[in-house]
């Protein structure tokens, strides 16, 4: 008999979340059948989207997620003992799943030297929403500026160097100092804007002088509609993620400054990205990425929390900022 460690969410964020919001439970699992295999989980995700999605759970219901995880018993020849999966298969330790069960799992392809949380990260759903979203939405240009916000974050660091990549130039938008300089060191980053000092329009025509071709959005808010006043004609605006608004009322969320006239005098393109459609070519994207980062071409940073305890922590300190890259909990 297998015991499962869980998370809950044991009430509604009210505003930022903090641990009293969740319930650690335990669960005995029964025997695999026929189809089904059992996985450990080795690496877990927590991830901005899973604030907002919040809202939509019922108390009491297991935190959703993903995870790569090892097979530690099968009667699946498709999913061997020993080999490693990535799935969606929540806040817990242990999951029973099948081909065509819960959490859509996949073998993961064999990364050699590489860290297996890359899996979550890099080679995981924040590498294939920067591949697909950049390129596909964005359409980049050589010699165009794209600005990233969220630029240190852990899809904005992959998009800034899929940038350099087409010979673009790139900003980020970061709340301090310390990461704008980190970018701009580690990920070739051309410059960075801090959204936390004075003037951030002033700080974006300095840092883009001839306007700006492409924003990456991963925060929304003020800051979003500060940079859209500043883009070219026939832009392009790729929208993944809206973190200034995660941890507000879905009914009453903040006002902003109306863009729409901006985007009709300079005629852009506004797109918001969701992951599903592109679900069955993951791999075009975990093989080029891989390609990259063996040809030195792709660089990556995790931020690690120790212990499947520490779940709640390391969301809420990802909500606040305080992760390079991506989050990711090493059970």
């Amino acid at each position: 008999m297998v015991i499962a460690r869980k998370f809950l969410l044991a009430k509604h964020f009210n505003g930022p979340p903090n641990v009293d919001d969740f319930k650690i439970i335990e669960e005995d699992l029964p025997d695999i059948k026929d189809g089904e295999f059992l996985a450990e989980a080795v690496y877990l995700s927590v991830d901005p989207y899973m604030r907002a999605y919040s809202h939509r759970m019922t108390e009491g219901s297991p935190m959703v997620g993903s995870q790569v995880a090892k097979i530690i018993e099968s009667k699946n020849e498709d999913f061997p003992v020993g080999k490693y999966i990535a799935a969606n298969f929540d806040w817990q330790t242990h999951t029973i799943s099948s081909t065509d069960g819960v959490g859509t799992p996949y073998l993961l392809p064999d990364l050699e030297e590489l860290p297996l949380s890359y899996g979550l990260s890099v080679l995981g759903m924040p590498g294939n929403t920067a591949y697909f979203s950049f390129l596909d939405i964005c359409k980049p240009k050589a010699g165009e500026t794209v600005i990233i916000s969220g630029a240190a974050g852990a899809v904005g660091i992959i998009v800034g160097q899929v940038a350099k990549m087409q010979s673009c130039r790139v900003i980020g938008i970061t709340g301090s100092d310390d990461k704008g300089q980190y970018i701009v060191e580690n990920f070739g980053f051309d410059g960075y804007v801090n959204y936390k000092r004075e003037n951030l329009e002033e700080q974006l025509k300095q840092a883009a002088p001839e306007g700006i071709d492409c924003y990456y959005d991963n925060v929304a808010g003020e800051i979003s509609t500060t940079v859209i006043k500043q883009m070219n004609t026939f832009g392009r605006i790729c929208i993944c993620g809206s973190i200034s608004s995660y941890n507000t009322d879905i009914n009453n969320p903040p006002k902003v400054s109306c863009v729409q006239l901006h985007m009709l005098r300079k005629q852009l393109l506004m797109q918001g990205f969701q992951s599903i459609p592109y679900r069955n070519r993951i791999f075009e994207s975990i093989n080029q990425h891989l390609e990259w980062i063996r040809e030195g071409k792709l660089k990556y940073i995790e931020t690690i929390t120790e212990g499947f305890e520490n779940m709640p922590k390391a969301f809420i300190e990802m909500l606040e900022g305080k992760n390079l890259g991506k989050a990711v909990v090493k059970v």
